[in-house]
Order: C-alpha cells, then sequence, then structure tokens
C-alpha cells in the first residue's frame, strides 16, 4: 500500500511538461511590461504604441483560442502541440533579430495563435489523462504554471532584457519554446480520442444556457479579482502608505500565496465537489473584501499589519478558479474541450473588464470601494454558476 501511495504523489513527467508549457506562454505575453521602455525607444514608436505588443497578443489570444479548439478538436495531440510550438519558437526566436516594429507586431500575432491552439489543448489533456479524482489538482497545477511566470520567468526575462537587449527576452521565449516541445515529445504519451462529434454539434454544446452562464460566471470571477490586483498599487498607498519597494516584496507574497490556494482549490474541488469549492472559495474572498472595507475606516495602517490579509486575499483568488474550471467541465459535457478554449477566452475577458471596471470605481469613488465592488462581482459569479446548474439539458 505504501508503495502504491508513493506511486500516486509522484507527479508525472507529462503532466510536469504541460506546466512548463503554460509557464512559457504565460512568460513570453507578459515579459514584454518589463522591456517595453526599451522596445519603444529602438524602434523608434511611443510607448503607448509598443504596449499595443501586449494587446495584439491578448486580443489574438482571446479570438483564437475557441476557434482553434473546434477546428484542430480531431487533431492527434502531440501533433498540434508540437507544430504550434514549433512555430512559436520560431516567431519568437525572428522577434529576437528584428529591428522592425510591424514584423514584430505581426510575430507577435503568430505567437499569440500558437498559444491559442495549445493552452486549451493542454488544460484538457490535463484533464483527460489525469485520475478521475485528481482532475482538480491537476487542473491547478497547470493553472499554476501561469502563476510561476509571474513570480519567476517575467522576473528573469525582464533581467535579460535589461543585461542583453530587449531582443535577448524574446530569444529566451524561443528557447523555453523549444524546451517545452522536446519535453512534450518525451514524455506526453498521446491522450485517448475524443468522441467523434461534428463542428456543428460542438458549437451547439457550447451555446447551450448553462455553458453561457458558466463562461460569464468565469468572466465575473476573473474581473472581480483583477478589480483589486491591477489597482493593488494605489489602494496600499492610500490604506497604509505602501511605495514601489514595498509593493514589490508584496506581489512576490502574494504569488507564492496565490500558488498554494491554487493547489487547495483544486484538492477542495477533487474532496468535496467543485460546487463546495467554489462557494468556499467566493464566501472566502467576499470575506477578506470585507475585512479591506473594514482596515479601509482604520486607515493609516502599517503595511506589516496587513500582510496576514493580503496573503489570504491571494490565497483564495487563486482557490476559486480551479474549481470554477472543473463546474465549467461538467456542465459542457462532450464539449469540454472547447469549453475550456472558451475559459481562455473568457479569462482573458475578464482582465481587460477588471482593469477597466476597477478603473471606473477608482475614478469615480477612490480606491477604497475596490474591494465592496470585487465581493459583488465575485457574488455575481457565484449566482450566474449557481443559474446555470439550474438549466436542464435537452435530452
Amino acid at each position: 500500500m505504501s508503495v502504491d501511495v508513493r506511486q500516486r504523489a509522484r507527479l508525472p513527467a507529462w503532466l510536469l511538461a504541460l506546466v512548463f508549457t503554460t509557464f512559457t506562454f504565460a512568460t513570453d505575453d507578459y515579459v514584454i511590461a518589463g522591456v517595453l521602455p526599451a522596445v519603444s525607444a529602438d524602434l523608434g514608436v511611443s510607448e503607448a504604441a509598443g504596449g499595443q505588443l501586449v494587446t495584439v497578443f491578448s486580443l489574438t489570444f482571446a479570438l483564437g483560442a475557441p476557434v482553434a479548439s473546434v477546428l484542430c478538436a480531431a487533431w492527434p495531440r502531440r501533433g498540434l502541440l508540437t507544430w504550434a510550438l514549433a512555430l512559436f519558437t520560431v516567431a519568437n526566436g525572428a522577434a529576437a533579430v528584428t529591428t522592425s516594429y510591424a514584423v514584430l507586431m505581426g510575430l507577435r500575432v503568430l505567437a499569440a495563435l500558437a498559444a491559442a491552439a495549445v493552452v486549451p489543448a493542454v488544460f484538457a489533456i490535463a484533464t483527460s489523462l489525469a485520475p478521475e479524482d485528481r482532475q482538480g489538482r491537476y487542473l491547478a497545477l497547470v493553472m499554476g504554471g501561469m502563476t510561476g511566470s509571474l513570480m519567476l520567468g517575467v522576473p528573469i526575462g525582464t533581467w535579460v532584457g535589461g543585461a542583453f537587449g530587449w531582443q535577448a527576452a524574446f530569444g529566451l521565449g524561443g528557447l523555453l519554446g523549444l524546451a517545452a516541445l522536446v519535453a512534450i515529445r518525451v514524455t506526453l504519451p498521446e491522450p485517448p480520442p475524443a468522441a467523434a462529434m461534428p463542428v456543428g454539434a460542438r458549437l451547439a454544446s457550447l451555446a447551450r444556457p448553462q455553458v453561457l452562464l458558466g463562461l460569464l460566471g468565469i468572466v465575473a470571477i476573473v474581473l472581480g479579482s483583477m478589480m483589486v490586483l491591477t489597482y493593488l498599487a494605489p489602494f496600499l498607498r492610500d490604506l497604509a502608505g505602501a511605495g514601489p519597494a514595498e509593493l514589490g516584496w508584496v506581489f512576490a507574497l502574494a504569488g507564492l500565496a496565490g500558488l498554494a490556494g491554487g493547489q487547495l482549490g483544486g484538492r477542495a474541488a477533487d474532496r468535496w465537489g467543485a460546487d463546495r469549492a467554489l462557494i468556499t472559495g467566493i464566501a472566502g474572498f467576499t470575506a477578506v473584501m470585507g475585512l479591506f472595507a473594514a482596515c479601509w475606516l482604520l486607515r493609516p495602517l502599517p503595511l506589516p499589519a496587513l500582510l496576514p490579509l493580503l496573503v489570504a486575499w491571494a490565497a483564495v483568488s487563486w482557490w476559486i478558479p480551479p474549481p470554477a474550471q472543473t463546474r465549467l467541465l461538467a456542465l459542457a459535457g462532450p464539449a469540454g474541450p472547447q469549453a475550456l478554449a472558451l475559459n481562455s477566452s473568457a479569462v482573458y475577458v475578464g482582465v481587460s473588464g477588471g482593469g477597466a471596471v476597477g478603473g471606473l470605481v477608482l475614478e469615480s469613488y477612490g480606491s477604497g470601494w475596490l474591494p465592496p465592488a470585487a465581493a459583488v462581482v465575485e457574488l455575481a459569479a457565484l449566482a450566474l454558476f449557481w443559474a446555470a446548474s439550474r438549466q436542464r439539458t435537452p435530452s
């Protein structure tokens, strides 16, 4: 029995390869922010124009993920990942030597198309190969690759770009893509083929009310979390007088707490069921937002006194997505892989919406209203998932 326990505790190599793959794509997406001034100066464009390199990647991904998932549903998974990672590697390698803004923009579109094909497939593969009682934690681990990129990949990429020029940051992305390609080819078995399903039937499955409500729930979950994350700097400045130096440590601590929270949320989804884990996470998030609102009434407060609350906020924020994804898979039924692609798009919509709605709250009412507003949005997400569960699947 002890041998069996050890075997179950050991993570399969293919899962680690999938985690590294999401780490690679997320690092490539976010690293431009760290080298943006150098890119803009070297290419002779404004920083606002340089920032569109991030926008075009995100927009291409959001639009391309569901399309790629439907069109490539019948492709062998290993072959799909191989060709997409090869395209990603070539696009980044070319970006490392280009001196044209227009060419670089086109290469970012190619890299984003590769990401749009790979990231939803990675989540689908993790789900299909996971033991039945470990789907939630496997999804959480794959998502942890994205979280880890913020703590490790982006800082390293920014340092490389600062030390060797911004092109080196894209060169690093190409090397990461090549390493991910090799890891996939060496470790990943071909997942069992999905049940044959015409494109029209897959689209009809995704259009069912319960799936659409679940996707709206995902948008609301991310939107509520990003309202606080995007404007954490002005909130902590107004609440505790925190400056850039202190915020660096806060973000690092929040990243570690987020990794732990994601793993706990995945385990909770497996042990308790997705619904109970989701309710627990959103209830915890709402409680933390209420405590932030109470702290606002007592401002100014010393930043160290707020650290436990900040850790709890990061943990519950990342606790929520794994059970939400598990619930979305159940709502989608046989169209689960395509639903995961739309989930990726919903995440990007939520990120954009969090910045927009949070900015509106900040300008209209001040940073102290961000936590209450975020709590309301998270409760709306819970209501959307409840409404989705009430829908009947047509026989």
